[in-house]
């Protein structure tokens, strides 16, 4: 397999990393128009226009949208589905989760100053919407990943959304937002599912918050109503970045590629290194093990159009070059790999050491495996409780605070040509 190789000696090294990372999405244009007509045609025609696009796109047909609501009745067959052993690992997972949720729970505080109560009120957003990828996939853990920060948060009520496949949700999907305390799923996906989300219908309430992953038209839709709603992030191709030394067993390296390889096509896998000797091993490795793939084909091509080696000449560089890219996963493997981790600022989750493959954060270990994508970890986090928490600042002053307030507000107020915000300071001096 032929894997495009980058060299950090190069005096255009960073002008061709950034366009190797840089993501080309075709006909942006005709599929930005075509959400918008979806979004439009559902903000007017409500559930009329959701029941027509569930016959077009999840090829249902619904008289009326409670028809595609999932029954107590379906839950519960969803169970019998559902092997002991299998149910008994979502449940530890679970439960992973709930612990490092908690942990990110946020308080109400206040402070003390010259006779007034000054700070935030934390509250949990009401409602949350989730969108879970369907069809012939089974995605549990994206219902565990989402749900679980947000039920932790307090929120009161989270709708589902999903699209089915012959009329019916994955009975593991099913059991996880059972497990979850997901209140309403919903057997409907794609853009529509998220303008009904965001907008409401007659049988859909609207929500604040939609988060959850999905395919390019999902992605517009949420881009187009935020603002209306909040969302989690602007999400690409998932992707990581594995930085390496020659104390590393290269089948350990090449494994963790293939399984970020196989997500789909356009998933980027690299190796950051200062050592040609790996690169080349673990090229020969990706050769010899590729064949007993399942999930080749996808795997051959995201690595032959996506995959990438770096190599670089010292630890310095390894640095910058991580920054720069700022990966979804990040794992370190050698290079003194927690000291390491300490230098490099800019990344969604980081696994240390061979023990901590990128695997266990998509599903059991405890942090969530919704992070920021395409660099967007320079300035964004892992999707947490805080997600589905606002604060709201207090301020009780008192009387005495007030006359000193009044003077510095009524002065910058004036120098800002806001009159009339100069006499309210004033009127309590």
């Amino acid at each position: 397999m032929k894997i495009k190789t980058l060299n950090s000696t190069s005096k255009d090294f960073y002008i061709d990393l950034s366009k190797y990372l840089k993501l080309q999405i075709k006909n942006s244009k005709a599929i930005d128009n075509s959400v918008l007509q979806i979004i439009e045609n559902i903000k007017k025609n409500k559930d009329k226009a959701l029941i027509k696009f569930a016959k077009k796109y999840d090829n249902v047909n619904y008289t009326k949208i409670s028809n595609s609501l999932v029954s107590k009745k379906e839950i519960k067959d969803a169970y019998k589905l559902v092997s002991p052993n299998l149910l008994k690992n979502i449940k530890k997972a679970i439960n992973n989760i709930k612990i490092f949720s908690k942990k990110q729970i946020l308080n109400s505080w206040s402070i003390k100053k010259n006779g007034s109560i000054l700070g935030e009120k934390v509250t949990p957003i009401k409602r949350v919407g989730i969108y879970v990828p369907g069809g012939k996939a089974s995605y549990p853990s994206t219902v565990v990943m989402n749900s679980v920060p947000a039920k932790t948060a307090g929120v009161d009520e989270i709708i589902m959304v999903c699209p089915p496949s012959d009329g019916k949700l994955n009975p593991l999907v099913l059991v996880a937002a059972d497990l979850c305390g997901v209140d309403k799923i919903y057997k409907f996906g794609g853009a529509h599912a998220i303008a009904a989300l965001a907008y409401g219908t007659e049988s859909v309430e609207c929500v604040d918050k939609i988060v959850g992953p999905g395919n390019v038209y999902v992605a517009t839709a949420k881009k187009m109503v935020f603002g209306k709603v909040g969302i989690d992030s602007f999400a690409g191709p998932s992707e990581i970045l594995i930085i390496a030394d020659n104390s590393v067993n290269p089948e350990c390296i090449a494994i963790d590629m293939f399984a970020q390889a196989e997500h789909d096509e356009m998933a980027q896998s690299i190796l950051l290194t200062t050592s040609s000797k790996l690169i080349n091993a673990v090229n020969k490795k990706i050769d010899q093990m590729i064949k007993y793939q399942k999930r080749k084909k996808i795997i051959n091509k995201s690595l032959s159009s996506r995959g990438l080696f770096i190599k670089v000449k010292n630890k310095s560089e390894i640095i910058s070059v991580a920054d720069k890219i700022a990966p979804e996963h990040l794992e370190i493997l050698g290079y003194g790999s927690s000291k390491l981790e300490k230098e490099i600022r800019n990344a969604g989750a980081i696994f240390i050491g061979e023990n901590s493959p990128e695997v266990f954060g998509d599903y059991c270990a405890g942090p969530n495996h919704v992070l920021p994508t395409s660099g967007t970890a320079r300035y964004a986090s892992p999707l947490g409780v805080y997600d589905f928490l606002k604060r709201t600042s207090i301020m009780k002053i008192s009387r005495k605070h007030a006359k000193d307030l009044s003077n510095i507000a009524s002065s910058i107020a004036e120098c800002e040509g806001l009159y009339s915000h100069s006499e309210s300071a004033k009127y309590r001096n």
